[in-house]
């Protein structure tokens, strides 16, 4: 199965699954994952993990039950992190060697300063539909000109307040300490310009009128850029108040986007790799000999661009996406996450755990 999917798309009947469930226990002593702290497990660097970073020279990778792992020695080692939740984690950013983020199940947002050792929860769903309702009731009059659009930004902040903690987050990316922006099921979009100490919802500023799920968010250049379901790619650009829809030549589920300067590659299933190089005005598609799902993206040490598949397919790019070939690895495994450690070393994350490869 596919390990992206397992996590963010099937991350919906999953988080709906677990709300049921809390229900049905509350009269047991049921402990919320939000206030329970994630257990220890020998096995935590060995079960699933969904989302890889670089923090300075260490390695950090989330994963479910909220285990957090971190190597100091590209990947032959592992230490368990002190994380305050339970909720099974998708992603996690860090721009500088202390400061990360880290997000999932529940409307979980975690927070980091120390390199990914210790982690406190800055929001979570609870508070996130609050946060919402809140914000909109005041401002969604003076956000919009369209009344009917206020309206409908008032009653979708109403909704997600009702759900509680049900809806999660899917990505997370920040561009420096201070400036990040996490995305998530059914058009969540989220920003902080202080470190995540406070978070303004994006709904009325995203071209998201179907409420897709958003998979993916990255900054390339001075842009940043948000990739969900159907084909959407979502553009903010430098100056610019809002992210705006590309048209792309794909209508399926795209899992990333990565890229430098004015070029951007959107990869997702089917094999499906699409790059622009002129900041997402035109677009072409790469082959890539694959029909299966390509999950993740980073760049080696030799400035090679690298993407992996679901099912353990490496594929590498030395023109900059222009066009990819095959990396025979040994005993590669299906892949959620990738990122690179330094001296030809890659760090692959998926349903099996962190895995280091060495690339010829």
């Amino acid at each position: 199965m596919n390990p992206k999917m397992t996590i963010r798309a099937a991350a919906l009947a999953l988080a709906c699954a677990a709300a049921w469930g809390a229900q049905a226990a509350a009269d047991k002593g049921w402990r919320d994952v939000l206030d329970t702290p994630s257990a220890r497990s020998a096995l935590a660097s060995r079960a699933l993990l969904n989302g890889l970073a670089r923090a300075g020279d260490r390695i950090v990778a989330v994963g479910q039950r909220g285990h957090i792992v971190y190597s100091d020695d590209a990947g032959k080692s592992w230490r368990q992190a002190e994380v305050p939740v339970s909720s099974d984690l998708v992603a996690v950013s860090f721009p500088s060697a202390t400061d990360g983020w880290a997000v999932g199940h529940d409307g979980v947002v975690l927070h980091s300063k120390d390199g990914g050792q210790n982690w406190a929860t800055q929001l979570d769903g609870r508070r996130l539909g609050q946060l919402m309702f809140d914000y909109y009731s005041k401002s969604a009059a003076a956000l919009t000109d369209d009344p009917k659009r206020a309206a409908l930004l008032v009653e979708e902040a109403r909704r997600f307040q009702a759900q509680g903690a049900e809806n999660p987050f899917l990505d997370v990316w920040f561009r420096d300490a201070n400036n990040g922006y996490v995305v998530g099921a059914f058009g969540l979009v989220f920003r902080t310009a202080d470190g995540g100490a406070t978070w303004e919802p994006l709904q009325h500023a995203v071209e998201n009128p179907k409420g897709q799920h958003l998979y993916a968010v990255r900054g390339i250049g001075s842009d940043v850029y948000i990739a969900g379901e159907q084909g959407l790619l979502l553009k903010l650009a430098q100056g610019d108040t809002a992210f705006r829809a590309l048209e792309l030549p794909y209508k399926g589920t795209l899992f990333g986007v990565t890229g430098s300067g004015q070029t951007v590659i959107a990869h997702g299933l089917r094999g499906t790799l699409l790059r622009s190089t002129d900041g997402g005005h035109q677009w072409q598609q790469v082959p890539t000999g694959l029909q299966v799902g390509l999950t993740a993206s980073t760049r080696d040490s030799d400035g090679r661009l690298v993407i992996v598949s679901q099912a353990g397919h490496i594929l590498a790019s030395r023109d900059d996406g222009a066009s990819f070939k095959p990396v025979p690895v040994a005993g590669a495994l299906p892949a959620a996450a990738v990122t690179a450690a330094g001296q030809g070393t890659l760090i692959v994350a998926g349903p099996r755990g962190a895995q280091s490869l060495q690339l010829p």
